[in-house]
């Protein structure tokens, strides 16, 4: 009997709802095949349905992140072969659909569709010598997956020219500077500091909320000031109808850890309303305590 090969994404769930997701050809440096694709699909949509599942990291295994397309794909492709179907594939921008948190943790060469998918998660972290690039250029290719729309939006219109056109090499160090990555952290630490933020995010802030919040900031790039508050009141007024409001200003009151439904949970029982608590509220709260020590 022959053993099932290991699979090219391994996955890990913590006790508390965070779903590590794992890059896994570290003799290729994690490029990306078809049945990476499918497989890093399949994961997602099945994280999302999963209400055990709370928060997603993505990282590579070994030195890497993931540099790309795998040689062998680009080379059979270039040469006039069809080796990816890509009118029976979904977008490969299935991160930007994904309604809980997502955290990169980059560890190393991050190019291409590398690149684009640590781009199209809500948090990055990285290591100082981690390399990005997006490569398309240098490859006779144009910007893929949406990234012209992303990337000037995360780093500016100049640096995403600079990036695109030139596909020159940046450290996690620059990256930081340009604000591709949000914070950088020693090899040895990455792993665990980016499953503590999202496991901070996974305990104490509301799925529901977070999904919203996430709807909010893909949909209001393309709207007005006006429109984005607009949209903002009607959100809210259905997040106030909603069981995680009630929770979230109970567990304040009672100095306690929130206990937030999961996304995809069955609805909790209908509980009696609790008061609105103001910021100025919340202040006073903690003036009379400081006044009272």
């Amino acid at each position: 009997m022959t053993e099932n090969p290991t699979p090219v994404i391994l996955t890990e769930l913590t006790d508390d709802g965070v779903m590590l997701l794992t890059l896994n050809r570290p003799e290729r440096h994690n490029a990306w095949t078809l049945e990476m694709e499918l497989l890093y699909n399949e994961l997602f949509d099945r994280a999302e349905a999963d209400p055990a599942v709370r928060a997603v990291v993505l990282t590579g295994a070994g030195r890497s992140f993931c540099p790309g397309m795998d040689m062998s794909v680009l080379d059979g492709a270039s040469s006039g072969a069809n080796p990816w179907p890509t009118d029976k594939l979904p977008p490969r921008t299935r991160p930007m659909s994904f309604p809980k948190p997502l955290v990169a943790a980059v560890n190393g060469a991050c190019a291409g569709i590398g690149f684009n998918q640590a781009l199209m998660c809500d948090v990055r972290f990285a290591v100082p010598d981690a390399k990005f690039a997006a490569a398309f250029s240098a490859r006779g290719l144009v910007a893929e997956d949406g990234v012209s729309w992303l990337l000037p939006r995360l780093v500016g219109y100049g640096n995403a020219s600079d990036l695109l056109l030139s596909s020159r090499r940046i450290t996690g160090t620059e990256a930081l500077v340009m604000g591709l990555v949000n914070r950088l952290v020693e090899p040895a630490e990455l792993l665990p500091t980016a499953i503590a933020y999202a496991t901070r995010l996974a305990s104490s802030a509301s799925p529901y909320a977070m999904s919203l919040i996430k709807r909010q900031l893909a949909d209001d790039q393309s709207r007005s000031f006006t429109e984005s508050r607009d949209s903002a009141a009607a959100l809210l007024a259905t997040a106030k109808r909603a069981p995680d409001y009630r929770e979230g200003v109970r567990s304040f009151i009672e100095r306690r850890q929130p206990e937030f439904a999961a996304l995809g949970a069955p609805p909790a029982p209908e509980t009696p309303a609790v008061p609105e608590v103001s910021p100025m509220s919340e202040t006073a709260s903690v003036l009379q305590e400081g006044a009272s020590s």
